[in-house]
């Protein structure tokens, strides 16, 4: 279980990121509140997995997956740069991540 809430932690934290981004462009009241209970839902998610998961491999998995996730919602929705390089690297992220949750 402790692993869906990593997840779920790290899916909030990228919304969290795409919230800051919005948020630039339009300050309304809802992207503001959106923003915040982002980041609120992905710390809680984040203090669940940790009550089981080491510290260090729930905190570099989590930021991993925002990192990640953000420069891929970045991507996506914001036309940011898809070279080859930075998409290798999004995947050595996530392969690292990957690692964490293999020898943990």
């Amino acid at each position: 279980m402790a692993w869906l809430y990593l997840i779920a932690a790290g899916l909030f934290e990228m919304t969290g990121v795409a919230m800051i981004n919005k948020w630039h462009r339009d300050r309304t009241w809802l992207t503001l509140a959106l923003l915040l209970a982002s980041f609120g839902a992905s710390f809680l998610f984040l203090s669940l997995a940790m009550e089981t998961l080491p510290m260090g491999t729930a905190y570099a998995v989590w930021t991993g997956i925002g990192a990640a996730g953000g420069a891929i919602l970045g991507m996506a929705l914001y036309g940011e740069s898809t070279d080859w390089r930075r998409m290798l690297c999004i995947g050595v992220v996530l392969a690292a991540a990957v690692g964490l949750k293999l020898i943990s």
